[in-house]
C-alpha cells in the first residue's frame, strides 16, 4: 500500500497504554531515500520530542499511528535535540535502549532505475566515519519546497512524498507552479542524478516535456499498480518490483 506522509503529519500517536502525542514530521535517509524516524511531539505544544523507528509502527492511517511502546518507554528514552543534527552516537543510544535493529551500510534499494549510477551529494557536513559522524538523516518538513530540476530546465518543488509499506519513499510529488498550473507530478527518487543540499536543489533525469507529457497525477486518488505501470512505461524506465526495497 502506497501512502502520502502529509496525510500521516499531524496524527495522533497512540501507545498500548495511552496517548504518546502527535506527528509532527518524518527523517529519511538521504543515500537510501527510506524513512527512518518518525519525529513525534509529546506531551501537547511545547512537549519533548522524540524518535520512533517505523519498525515500531503497528500500523498507520484512520486517525491515528499506533505504535508497540508504552508511554513509559518513551518518557524514559534518550534525550535526542531534533533541532541539531542526530549523530550516530545519539542513534546507537536509541536503538540500543530500545533493542532496535541498527541500519546503517544498506545501499539504494534496487540501485539506479535509469541504469547509470546514482549520484547524491551527501550534506557537508557528512565527513565523519558512519559509526562515528553525523548520520545522513533529512527531515521531510525541511526538503518540502526544494527545488526539481530537468536536464533542461525547471520543474517545480517538493510538495510530499509517497511512502511504501516499507516505508521507502515511492515517489517525491512535485508542485510544478506557474509552469504547468494546477498540475501535480510524480518524480521517483531512481530518477535522481544529484541533490545539491546547500542550494536545496534536486536535478532529476528527465526531460520538461517528457514530465509535461506524463500522466496526470490526483492527490485524491491512490496509486495504482496500473498508474504506476503508466508512469515507468511513459518514461521508459523498468518499474521497480513491488517486492522490491529496503529491510
Amino acid at each position: 500500500m502506497l501512502r502520502n506522509l502529509n496525510g500521516l503529519t499531524g496524527l495522533k500517536i497512540r501507545a498500548r497504554d495511552g496517548e504518546l502525542g502527535e506527528a509532527l514530521e518524518f527523517y529519511f535517509e538521504d543515500t537510501s531515500w527510506k524513512v527512518r524516524y518518525l519525529v513525534a511531539r509529546t506531551g501537547g505544544p511545547g512537549g519533548r520530542e522524540v524518535l520512533i523507528s517505523p519498525v515500531a509502527v503497528k500500523s498507520a492511517g484512520g486517525g491515528a499511528i499506533e505504535v508497540d511502546l508504552t508511554v513509559e518507554q518513551v518518557r524514559n528514552s534518550p534525550d535526542i535535540d531534533t533541532d541539531k543534527t542526530v549523530t550516530r552516537r545519539h542513534e546507537r543510544e536509541l536503538h540500543e535502549y530500545y533493542a532496535w535493529p541498527l541500519y546503517w551500510g544498506e545501499a539504494f534499494y534496487g540501485g539506479s532505475m535509469s541504469g547509470s549510477p546514482l549520484f547524491i551529494e551527501p550534506p557537508p557536513r557528512e565527513r565523519a566515519a558512519p559509526e562515528e559522524g553525523d548520520a545522513h538523516l533529512q527531515s521531510t518538513r525541511d526538503v518540502a519546497g526544494y527545488g526539481l530540476h530537468a536536464a533542461d530546465g525547471h520543474l517545480g518543488h517538493v510538495r510530499d512524498y509517497i511512502v511504501d509499506d516499507g516505508w521507502n519513499i515511492r515517489y517525491l510529488v512535485a508542485d510544478t507552479g506557474v509552469w504547468l498550473p494546477g498540475r501535480k507530478v510524480l518524480i521517483s527518487p531512481h530518477w535522481i542524478e544529484s541533490v545539491n543540499w546547500e542550494t536545496s536543489e534536486i536535478y532529476v533525469d528527465l526531460t520538461r516535456e517528457a514530465v509535461r507529457m506524463s500522466p496526470g497525477y490526483d492527490p485524491s486518488v491512490p496509486v495504482s499498480e496500473d498508474y504506476e505501470s503508466e508512469l515507468f512505461d511513459h518514461y521508459g524506465r523498468p518499474k521497480l518490483g513491488a517486492g522490491a526495497g529496503g529491510d
